[in-house]
């Protein structure tokens, strides 16, 4: 059988040619970078230009400010974490956050809160935007660090970062986004956006699992997240991953190399999937903002269909997408996400979220069309017969 995968937000294929990247430091260049001697000199060298490309692709003034780590969780641990515990004593111990961030975000801000912290969780409206009044009249003396999603891993909406940013710079709080979902799909500079914190992840743009980093940018401090040596600038204890650091180098030259021709493709793509669901299926609805959102996420909510149901025939097809955020796969609650923009339980539970990639082709789009509409006219009937 020939599976079609749709579901890239989740994770990417990795790239051949990031693959032959890494080779190398697998084998025979398996130095320790901390090491002074030959082999630990060809690695050091390797890790430093991989973050130089990553500082190139996101427009950091500098190298030093990008930090690596294990992945997106990480990176948004850090941030806030990081943060939260240098200014709690001296500035505060306000957070400012939304209801739809992921879980690696609102999980921290919960257990912040445990430890005497008060968070903000900022509602958006049904499209997933936050209000931009609404968060000036949020921030506070003690407000030390607001934290939103830059790209929405479910629904794809775009927060209007760089005007959040410069509604935080005129009360001098820093902010962090996790960019996870952004990095390979949109034009990410810090620059324009003004951010002080921004995280990423390899996988999510073809490139190796277990490596993501963090822009820091200079003069904004943080405590320490894992201790021990003095890796990364003191900031990150632990030997490199020079293989998938590497990778994370390599993967960052294709995805700005191929930024555009990848986008328009995945354009046309996510509208033939859409256009052939709507004119195929009845009561169907998408799910966040219709001009404000990446170009590959599509989240539609089927009337009168199981969701769960509906995934699961359509992976006895070869075709593989999901329900949302990999991260809660396994949970039996409806999406947080989809419940903030108020979508009712019922209809979340119907809701799959097809995200396309640079390998899809139109004819699998086709093809998805084709399956889709089947299995949910078979679904509905079953079930409408099970009501007589």
């Amino acid at each position: 059988m020939n599976h079609i995968y749709l579901d890239h937000n989740a994770t990417t294929p990795l790239c051949p040619q990031v693959l032959e990247a890494m080779m190398p430091y697998l084998t025979d260049q398996f130095g320790n970078g901390s090491s002074i001697h030959f082999y630990g000199r060809q690695v050091r060298s390797a890790v430093d230009k991989a973050r130089e490309q990553v500082a190139d692709l996101i427009g950091a003034k500098s190298p030093g400010e990008i930090v690596f780590t294990s992945g997106g969780t990480e990176s948004d641990n850090y941030s806030v974490k990081g943060v939260a515990l240098h200014q709690k004593n001296s500035c505060g111990n306000h957070i400012i956050t939304t209801s739809i961030e992921h879980s690696a975000v609102l999980h921290t801000c919960e257990h912040l809160e445990k430890h005497g912290f008060e968070v903000t969780y900022l509602p958006v409206d049904r499209h997933g935007l936050i209000s931009l009044d609404q968060l000036r009249e949020t921030i506070r003396n003690d407000t030390i660090l607001i934290s939103i999603i830059y790209v929405n891993n479910e629904i794809g909406t775009i927060q209007s970062m760089a005007e959040i940013c410069g509604i935080a710079q005129d009360h001098g709080v820093p902010v962090h986004t996790d960019a996870v979902q952004a990095i390979g799909k949109i034009p990410v500079d810090v620059e324009d956006l003004g951010v002080n914190l921004l995280s990423l992840s390899a996988h999510k743009f073809y490139g190796p699992k277990g490596v993501g980093a963090n822009y820091v940018r200079r003069r904004t401090r943080l405590a320490n997240f894992v201790h021990g040596g003095a890796q990364e600038r003191n900031r990150r204890a632990g030997t490199e991953n020079v293989a998938a650091i590497v990778g994370m180098g390599e993967a960052v030259e294709i995805a700005k190399r191929d930024l555009q021709e990848n986008s328009d493709r995945i354009v046309k793509l996510t509208n033939r999937l859409r256009n052939g669901l709507r004119e195929k299926i009845e009561n169907i609805y998408e799910n966040g903002h219709s001009e404000h959102k990446d170009p590959g996420t599509l989240s539609i909510s089927f009337e009168s269909v199981s969701g769960e149901m509906l995934l699961m025939r359509l992976d006895m097809e070869g075709i593989c997408a999901s329900s949302g955020s990999a991260c809660a796969s396994g949970s039996v609650e409806p999406s947080h996400v989809l419940a903030q923009l108020g979508i009712p339980p019922e209809v979340a539970q119907s809701t799959v979220r097809f995200s396309m990639g640079s390998t899809n082709t139109e004819e699998q789009i086709d093809e998805t069309i084709e399956k889709v509409t089947e299995i949910v006219a078979q679904i509905r009937s079953v079930q409408n017969s099970s009501w007589v």
